[in-house]
């Protein structure tokens, strides 16, 4: 699958992401010319790229840049031939606070990519949904021809976004693919998300702080969302379609706390934290997925069961606690 881009100049917006290294890190080991799109710091900042194996960050071209910028995008999308576009404002609790920034960030960048994509000629774009677009589940597993019920601001972006990159390929023959991953996990993902929150809390102590137990979610490991992407970019029957990568497998955050102290050989409690339960309404309950057509279209499924993608997380993570601030709940 990977030999498909061997040699291929690739671009990476959102390449300091959580699922934006891990896939510049698997192109590099593909043999692909990365260029990495990071957002500009005065800090020199550049996400978990700083994380990767040295000798693979030096192979990476990394430019900085703001997805609200036409200028930069159109100078990080020049010359490339595939587009990873993975850049966007994603915690959904913040979007509550400032939703007027994801609206820009992620529908006006999406944009500013799609029209650069267009005149430099890209000969595949993969634009990056969420398996948020759809709210709570209405019917299970859940196809692509779900309906569209997004639940908070970040989720409703999203769905502008992606639905943008569908109208570009129907009006200008944008040779896109807008890829929906369900909720990816593994190491060197933020606090913010629910995994890593459990497990350097687990790490820390007995006594975890959670919000809502109930909730249901469908858990795909990094290596194999990454596997999802190259995919995408490489298959000719993807052009056009949205595709979803998922296991078929959900479990409740419940489960999750009992796992990892299962793994750990410990049991957790968990305390009820307010400011971590989301408004009533714009809670998702379920979301599980049906990868048929991933399948069918990529030749993908997912590789790494639950537990041992838990087991690799934890061993990172442990590893890593200075990364972390377990004391301080992560927006």
């Amino acid at each position: 699958m990977g030999e498909a881009l061997r040699g291929t100049r690739v671009l990476v917006t959102g390449a300091g992401g959580f699922i934006g290294g891990h896939l510049v890190e698997r192109l590099v080991r593909d043999g692909a010319q990365v260029r990495g799109f990071v957002r500009y710091t005065s800090r020199d900042d550049h996400g978990t790229l700083d994380w990767i194996a040295p000798e693979v960050a030096a192979e990476v071209e990394v430019v900085t840049g703001e997805l609200r910028d036409v200028e930069s995008v159109d100078r990080a999308v020049d010359g490339v031939e595939v587009v990873f576009h993975l850049a966007a404002q994603i915690a959904i609790p913040y979007s509550y606070v400032n939703p007027r920034d994801y609206t820009e960030v992620n529908v006006l960048g999406t944009l500013n990519v799609a029209q650069a994509a267009l005149r430099h000629g890209v000969r595949r774009m993969v634009q990056t949904s969420t398996s948020e677009v759809y709210g709570s589940a209405q019917s299970v597993p859940i196809t692509e021809a779900h309906p569209l019920e997004p639940q908070s601001p970040y989720a409703a972006s999203k769905v502008a976004s992606d639905k943008l990159i569908d109208s570009f390929h129907r009006s200008f023959e944008l040779p896109a693919v807008v890829l929906r991953p369900f909720n990816t996990y593994g190491p060197r993902q933020s606090a913010r998300a629910v995994i890593p929150t459990i497990i350097t809390q687990a790490l820390a102590g007995d006594t975890l702080q959670l919000g809502a137990l109930d909730p249901r979610r469908d858990l795909t490991y990094v290596d194999d969302t990454a596997a999802g992407f190259v995919a995408a970019a490489t298959a000719d029957a993807a052009v056009g379609r949205t595709i979803q990568l998922g296991t078929n497998h959900d479990v409740s955050i419940g489960d999750l706390v009992d796992m990892v102290g299962d793994i750990l050989g410990k049991e957790l409690r968990v305390e009820h934290d307010p400011q971590r339960v989301r408004p009533a309404k714009s809670e998702v309950e379920r979301l599980i997925s049906d990868p048929a057509l991933a399948g069918e279209l990529l030749g993908w499924a997912p590789q790494v069961s639950l537990r041992e993608g838990l087991a690799r997380t934890i061993d990172w993570t442990r590893e890593n606690t200075g990364r972390f601030r377990t004391g301080r709940y992560a927006v």
